[in-house]
């Protein structure tokens, strides 16, 4: 298989690299994540110039119809920048809308930045289960409403508008019903807060609040089942990102300490630790490239299949890199002076985020065929 990027795909990285590179350094994201907003209109702005909002939009709605693979290209960059951004919120909302359908209006607002979302699917005792949901939606298509708690919904507090998981009727496909609620509307209450690796997330109160459904009836389950599946492919792109600074800050380390007279990169104990980091990374790496090829597929069992195996080796892969980078910068490993902390910390959260690898290991094997190939 090529894995070599299109020049295309290649132009969207470079665009981004130099944008990080010049105007996103690390001290100029430390301001940004303690600012009150969290986020900067600035940097938002420069990522709606580059043409990455609209890149998952359908071109009928003014964006450029990109793939899960090109969005591969653009998550490595932001997750090398550790960029705080609301884009990953955005663009999985996105995804609800594409699969759900009839909402081109709603797309069109998001390919020209003007719109922001943020998916409400988790709650207080749901863990990793997506199924697990306590929110209730009432009404049919003119006067539905939403009430429920959700949690840890990222970028809640910034968005214009939330995707909402909720229960509307009995068993798993019929019963999941998702609906679109605006963040202004009655109704609605946000808690914004700033989590352990700087981006921010909200606690969101729904009580009665107006709601547009989304999708066809009895078709919430898989829109949201391939929807998530779609940003854990997205969270593994975004992962191989951190791990490539966060390697690359190590070596860099290890050529600059110096003990006993020499830099420690000298010494074989070490390099053999670097190997390992090394390989972790570029399986990762492989099944990350695999995830975004296959997550467009038709085949719902192979995209589940895929995206889980994906997920779970790239969150090995992050909790060992992470540890060893850690280790091997030594008590600064751990400061907020250095990068390695901060990169190590969004490790941890995306591999949190829609399904750890113990969740994701047991979907990968509840899936046809895995017993009997076993």
């Amino acid at each position: 298989m090529d894995f070599a990027y299109k020049e295309e795909q290649q132009q969207f990285a470079d665009a981004l690299r130099r944008w990080i590179e010049r105007d996103y350094s690390f001290e100029t994201r430390r301001r940004i994540v303690h600012s009150d907003a969290g986020t900067s209109p600035d940097a938002w702005a420069t990522l709606v110039d580059l043409g990455m909002t609209a890149l998952p939009v359908p071109e009928a709605q003014g964006g450029f119809d990109g793939t899960a693979v090109d969005m591969l290209v653009v998550m490595q960059e932001l997750g090398r920048g550790l960029v705080v951004e609301p884009y990953f919120a955005t663009v999985l909302g996105a995804r609800f809308l594409r699969l759900a359908g009839g909402q081109e209006d709603m797309l069109a607002r998001v390919a020209t930045g003007e719109l922001k979302l943020a998916c409400a699917l988790t709650e207080h005792d749901s863990r990793h289960d997506l199924a697990a949901i306590g929110a209730v939606g009432t009404g049919g298509a003119d006067n539905a409403a939403v009430s429920g708690v959700k949690t840890v919904v990222l970028h809640g507090g910034q968005a214009d508008a939330f995707i909402v998981s909720a229960r509307a009727g009995e068993g798993m496909g019929n019963g999941v019903a998702l609906y679109v609620v605006d963040a202004d509307t009655s109704g609605v209450v946000v808690r914004d807060y700033r989590t352990i690796d700087g981006l921010r997330a909200a606690t969101v109160t729904f009580d009665h609040a107006p709601a547009t459904p989304l999708g066809a009836p009895g078709q919430g389950w898989a829109i949201l089942e391939a929807a998530t599946d779609y940003g854990a492919a997205l969270l593994c792109a975004e992962a191989i990102g951190v791990m490539d600074a966060l390697f690359a800050a190590t070596l860099d380390y290890l050529k600059t300490r110096q003990q006993f007279g020499a830099p420690i990169g000298k010494f074989q104990a070490l390099q053999h630790r670097m190997a390992d980091m090394f390989i972790h990374l570029e399986q990762a790496r492989s099944m990350a490239m695999l995830a975004a090829a296959k997550v467009d597929s038709g085949d719902a069992e192979e995209r589940r299949r895929v995206v889980s195996a994906a997920k779970a080796r790239v969150g090995q892969a992050a909790k060992f890199v992470g540890q060893q980078a850690v280790q091997l910068h030594g008590g600064m490993g751990v400061t907020d002076e250095l990068p390695a902390a901060h990169l190590f910390k969004r490790l941890t959260t995306i591999g949190l985020t829609l399904g750890d690898v113990d969740h994701h290991l047991e979907r990968f094997i509840a899936q046809p065929g895995f017993a009997e190939a076993a």
